[in-house]
């Protein structure tokens, strides 16, 4: 027979794994999402989360408290009586009332090969450090940052300019499937679990602002890594002078090129290179701000930067 879900989350990550829960045949009694958000230019409008439009598409009651620190929420999460909470971004860390709150406990897709990159940005940390490899996990939760112990994983290969937006595209998918996998074994009760190792863990701290101005003073590899991580969400950054005032441009794509110079001094004016501390990198999309983004060439066209110019 079907399990009895809570599903949790709020991004488009999460949809992938709502859709294969509802597909698989499973009772989906609840989901749970970050409340709607102000959203448009005057942030007038309030806007449902992904989860939170796709569950009502489906016919699934959607609960939004801010946090699971009132009574009356843990009882009403308590009261839907469900086998299982299955958790995808949902953005908060939950008490152990709710964590306790099902028949078989609450049990998360994770992106990364815990117990690396526990924590709020493991794709993009994961391109960042320049690592070959990540994967999806799904593991029951206990009072941890993601410390529970793991069910399933499945290991996907990073590619050397892939963005973190097809990263994070290949892995909702991949996430989906394997928690309606989990989700099969556990209602057959055949999911083992396996305590994470005590060594290696790695925390993915979230993305700030701060961090995502491109720093030539990097080399070559490290700026490349930093700029495809990044990609298309939040954007890594340099400015530029254009017409006497410095204009803010994001970087979607590049890859690595041959050259040195002076760190940020434009090398040739065909693909746009740029001088590093170690080698040079080429920049081949890009965005200034208010427009749409564009390929290295058409850039130029409308904005030259001649060789010599220095950004940062």
């Amino acid at each position: 027979m079907a399990l009895r879900i809570i599903f949790m989350g709020t991004p488009e990550f999460s949809v992938a794994t709502l859709n294969a829960l509802f597909e698989a045949g499973h009772t989906i009694v609840a989901a749970y999402s970050q409340p709607p958000r102000p959203a448009g230019r005057r942030g007038l409008e309030l806007q449902k989360s992904p989860v939170h439009q796709r569950a009502e598409a489906l016919g699934i009651p959607v609960y939004t408290p801010l946090n699971f620190k009132a009574e009356e929420d843990r009882a009403a999460f308590r009261a839907l009586e469900a086998d299982v909470a299955v958790v995808v971004a949902y953005g908060l860390l939950l008490p152990e009332a709710i964590l306790t709150g099902t028949r078989l406990g609450c049990y998360n897709g994770h992106a990364s090969l815990l117990p690396r990159w526990r924590g709020a940005a493991p794709i993009q940390r994961a391109i960042m450090a320049g690592d070959t490899e990540t994967g999806m996990m799904v593991m029951k939760m206990d009072k941890g940052l993601d410390t529970g112990p793991v069910a399933l994983t499945q290991r996907v290969a990073i590619a050397p300019e892939m963005t973190g937006g097809e990263l994070h595209d290949r892995l909702m998918q991949v996430g989906g499937t394997l928690m309606a996998q989990a989700m099969e074994r556990l209602e057959t009760g055949v999911l083992p679990l396996t305590p994470q190792d005590d060594e290696g863990v790695v925390y993915a701290a979230k993305i700030n602002k701060g961090e995502t101005r491109i720093d030539f003073a990097r080399p070559a590899a490290d700026v490349h890594n930093h700029i495809r991580a990044l990609s298309p969400f939040p954007g890594a950054w340099f400015e530029l002078d254009v017409a006497g005032r410095p204009e803010r441009v994001k970087v979607l794509g590049s890859r690595i090129a041959d050259g040195n110079g002076a760190r940020g001094t434009v090398l040739s004016r065909d693909g746009l290179v740029v001088a590093c501390a170690d080698g040079a990198i080429s920049l081949t999309r890009l965005q200034k701000a208010g427009g749409k983004p564009l390929d290295v060439a058409d850039f130029l066209r409308g904005t030259p930067v001649p060789a010599g110019t220095v950004i940062a």
